[in-house]
């Protein structure tokens, strides 16, 4: 039997500057946090801007592949 294709997935988002500028020697890692979306509503990619823990100021997080 087949799997379900679900309106909400689950997603992972990243934060974008940790990943370009790469991890700095003060930073222990990369910021990411697991989010639901609606598939229909929003078929691209999401962007959100959340706090990031390791460079300690609210950043755009964007969703990665599993």
């Amino acid at each position: 039997m087949a799997k379900a294709k679900d309106v909400r997935v689950r997603i992972i988002l990243e934060c974008t500057s940790c990943t370009r500028n790469g991890v700095n020697k003060e930073s222990l890692g990369i910021s990411r946090c697991i989010t639901q979306k609606n598939r229909h509503n929003t078929p691209n990619r999401l962007e959100l801007r959340k706090f990031c823990r390791y460079c300690h100021k609210h950043t755009i997080h964007g969703e990665i592949k599993k």
